[in-house]
């Protein structure tokens, strides 16, 4: 099953707490870093996907099309 968002931004700011406090040893930070720029990763694209649908809309022809805010001046 895949990973969800929030739980991908709930470990990715765990190990950023854990990182802060100073208290990690070096060979497991940089574990930790490398975790934490995989989670980033993925919420990213998990955020551009997101943002992708949001922006299509469905016609009465039931195609997508996207959306676009017009200016109204």
């Amino acid at each position: 099953m895949e990973k969800s968002f929030e739980n991908a931004l709930a470990e990715l700011e765990g190990i950023v707490k854990e990182l802060e406090s100073g208290t990690v040893e070096l060979d497991d930070a940089i574990n930790k870093y490398t975790e934490a720029m995989q989670l980033a990763k993925f919420c990213n694209e998990k955020l551009n996907n997101a943002t992708k649908k949001v922006n299509e809309i469905l016609t009465d022809d039931n195609e997508l099309k996207e959306f676009k805010v017009e200016d109204e001046g």
